[in-house]
């Protein structure tokens, strides 16, 4: 069962963070919907209906922003339990053309996967850190962060940042303030607009692209249910390194257990 009863999910009007959220749904949770579509939100608010749905137009990539939007959430629906950060964007760059690398767009890609990440953590978490509760940050990453494809680079940078970065504060909350569980949700290719021509033009009938929406929300769900740390969804993710990422969390673990032992000398001579 689904222990959370109430759910922000950004990035909600279309693809992965739309089915994770009609998901939720079914299974009893109250959604906020979040994105920069409000048609789209109106739509899924239409669908499900406003005592199950609350929709919230916002712009995470408007970084200044995001701490007022995190207190108005908070204020609003106090009896919130866990975010799903799903929001982000994938672009091609072909570095052995420097001429055509634009900055502006690599740019833009990261602050949408990963620096509006960071700060909408570091919003949420002393809200989450005050309850008594478990409560769930949960990541939208990619096995593209730990095996790229050469085309869309700085995407495979952004998630490979976003991953080694929540080994690191899930690390750091482990023994609380709160019981905030950091939950990494690792997608293949999915059959989303992610990939569509407006967005990647080399690409041809993108939305066909990778595993069925509904396979993956199936197989998602059923890691969440069971309370993983981490999800690694389809045969392409599990492909995807996971033997040698299992011992690099091993020394992961040794070198930072390490390190603590020996501040903990440090500050007590």
């Amino acid at each position: 069962m689904f222990p959370y009863k109430k759910a922000v999910v950004i990035g909600a009007t279309s693809g992965i963070g739309w089915a994770l959220a009609e998901r939720m749904i079914e299974n009893g949770v109250h959604v906020i919907v979040v994105g920069r579509r409000k048609e789209r939100l109106d739509e899924f608010v239409e669908k499900h209906g406003t005592d199950k749905a609350t929709p919230i137009v916002f712009d995470i990539t408007k970084l200044e922003s995001i701490s007022d939007f995190v207190e108005d959430v908070t204020k609003k629906h106090p009896d919130l339990d866990c975010v799903v950060l799903n929001a982000g964007i994938q672009r091609a760059f072909n570095f052995a053309k420097p001429e055509t690398v634009d900055f502006k767009v690599i740019h833009e890609e990261f602050t949408t996967n990963y620096f509006s990440y960071l700060q909408l953590t570091t919003a949420f978490l002393p809200f989450f850190q005050a309850k008594k509760d478990q409560t769930a940050l949960i990541y939208n990453t990619s096995a593209l962060g730990l095996v790229p494809i050469a085309r869309v680079s700085n995407y495979c940078a952004s998630k490979a940042a976003l991953h080694s970065m929540l080994l690191c504060i899930r690390w750091q909350l482990r023994n609380g303030p709160g019981n905030v569980k950091i939950v990494e949700l690792a997608p293949p290719a999915v059959q989303t607009e992610l990939h569509d021509e407006r967005h990647q033009p080399d690409i041809k009938n993108g939305r066909s692209m990778g595993m069925p929406i509904g396979e993956f929300t199936d197989e998602a769900w059923e890691g969440l249910v069971k309370g993983d740390d981490e999800i690694w969804v389809g045969a392409m993710s599990k492909s995807h390194g996971l033997g040698w990422e299992q011992q690099r969390q091993a020394a992961f673990k040794i070198m930072n257990e390490r390190l603590e032992v020996m501040m903990a000398a440090m500050k007590a001579s």
